[in-house]
């Protein structure tokens, strides 16, 4: 770790905290993954082949679902998962406003009316009071989100839809390995989606997974991800046959026998890199405990919180700088910081084609104006920890009243 110059920030002339550039995440390879994407890559199949069916076996075993369904993203697993749960034109579907635009664009891509709702201050999760006093004769389904790793209200969740007789979906994007009341995320929602993106908790390079325990739902998003094809060239070619016919309009949200390997690779390391992330975000907390101008996000009791992000909300009152500054200062310090996310409603997007403005959701807009995402990933080494702590420190006393 590099000596830093504790009287000056980087921004403003002084020395930075570390040399090079520490990002909020990362992936982590090693050679056995590298040997599963080459074995296959000299196998008989890139596509549709064994190493599909394989890696949804063992994911769905995994998170405890009866099945798993891959596709080529995140996105694409929350739009198969609406198609299939037959989200059509003008219903509604509940969304917080907290959370990366994907997970409403995908009731738009269904025609359907994402209706935003606002979360928790403390989590940034899902506000189950606002959710029930949205609810009209319109509405079909909750999106609700797993944001930052941290497990939603389930008992709640579940309690509310079944009251209402709406689906459930989980945007578990972020939570892969996190457990709600000793339950590994995966079968609490009617659907759940997670992604295989680089910065997650496994990759597949891109890459996306819906967990359900309902056969005929999976059967549905299997038909989507392949055009609305009933069967795959791997299956036509067991039987012997070329005939297929495509009986709905479906997408090629397929994963290649290539990506599921290097997922099934990683998955076999999953237990590991969360117990990992729950340790930095442990140091984290008890760094943080002793700096009064930073609050992390509240973690729930019953939950194992998988922490794809950690998440900080400054106490700009106790700061003369705003998050922007904050933001660039620590960027300055060499500490990759991100923000996760504008609340979608605020995006140009929504606001001109929806209507949605700033006072829809004030708890989101307020928390946005003042997180910030740290560097969390399991190879981060101690100094790495440091380096973080100590950057957030000195740009907290720099900037303190």
């Amino acid at each position: 770790m590099q000596e830093a110059n504790t009287n000056a920030l980087a921004i403003a002339g002084g020395k930075p905290v570390r040399q090079t550039v520490l990002p909020y995440g990362a992936q982590w390879l090693d050679e056995d993954d590298i040997a599963a994407v080459n074995e296959v890559l000299r196998s008989e199949w890139l596509t549709t082949g064994p190493k599909v069916s394989e890696f949804e076996r063992a994911f769905a075993d995994f998170v405890g679902a009866q099945e798993s369904v891959v596709v080529s993203s995140g996105t694409a697993a929350l739009h198969a998962a609406l198609h299939a749960l037959e989200i059509g034109p003008g219903d509604e579907v509940i969304v917080p406003a907290m959370t990366f635009a994907a997970t409403a664009n995908c009731i738009l891509f269904q025609r359907g009316v994402p209706v935003f709702v606002d979360v928790d201050p403390e989590t940034l999760l899902i506000d189950t009071t606002d959710l029930e006093n949205k609810i009209t004769p319109r509405t079909k389904a909750i999106l609700a989100v797993d944001y930052a790793g941290h497990p939603a209200d389930y008992d709640r969740l579940v309690a509310v839809s079944q009251g209402h007789g709406i689906k459930l979906v989980a945007d578990s994007c972020h939570a892969l390995g996190a457990t709600y009341r000793g339950r590994r995320l995966g079968s609490l929602a009617d659907l759940t989606a997670f992604s295989l993106h680089p910065v997650k908790h496994i990759t597949s390079g891109e890459g996306g997974v819906i967990a359900t325990n309902d056969p005929q739902l999976a059967r549905s998003m299997r038909c989507f991800r392949n055009h609305g094809i009933t069967t795959d060239h791997r299956q036509r070619e067991a039987q012997g046959s070329w005939f297929y016919e495509m009986q709905s309009l479906g997408y090629n949200y397929r994963l290649s026998d290539i990506n599921c390997a290097l997922a099934l690779s990683q998955l076999r390391k999953l237990p590991a890199w969360v117990v990992k992330r729950q340790q930095i975000a442990k140091s984290y907390d008890d760094a943080f405990a002793h700096i009064a101008e930073v609050n992390p996000l509240l973690v729930r009791p019953r939950v194992s919180h998988a922490y794809h992000l950690y998440v900080v909300q400054f106490e700009l009152s106790k700061l003369h700088a705003d998050r922007s500054m904050i933001f660039r200062s620590l960027r300055a310090e060499n500490i990759g910081v991100n923000v996760h996310y504008i609340p979608v409603h605020l995006h140009p997007f929504y606001r001109t084609q929806l209507g949605t403005g700033p006072g829809l959701c004030p708890v989101a807009e307020a928390a946005y104006e003042r997180i910030i995402t740290l560097p969390l990933f399991p190879r981060m080494t101690q100094d790495d920890i440091k380096d973080v702590i100590e950057a957030v420190h000195k740009v907290c006393k720099a900037y303190a009243r």
